[in-house]
């Protein structure tokens, strides 16, 4: 089965926390034994699960302790292109944005 397209950041972190939730439980862990495991206070993963919300630390932090770490690994990576018309046509890469 395909993921679904995420449409909104909020939408994206929900389903973060439902996937954890889920493999948290196929591990067979409470939300204390996960919390220990991953060094992170009991109130976070109960807020996690239930809203989202999370700081990249503890997520990751979570993301270790439940063996699901290597999907980081590709989240910024860089693109890849799809043509030699779009090799000789990519500008030189930035050093630095411009906007703030």
């Amino acid at each position: 089965m395909l993921p679904a397209m995420i449409s909104s950041p909020s939408e994206a972190s929900h389903g973060l926390a439902e996937r954890a939730r889920a493999r948290r439980l196929d591990a067979n862990l409470s939300q204390e034994g996960l919390a220990q495991r991953a060094g992170i206070s009991l109130g976070s993963l109960k807020r996690f699960e239930r809203t989202g919300e999370i700081s990249l630390d503890r997520l990751l932090r979570i993301a270790f302790a439940l063996g699901a770490s290597d999907g980081f690994d590709g989240l910024f990576a860089p693109r890849d292109p799809r043509s030699l018309d779009e090799i000789i046509a990519e500008p030189p890469a930035r050093q630095r944005g411009r906007r703030r």
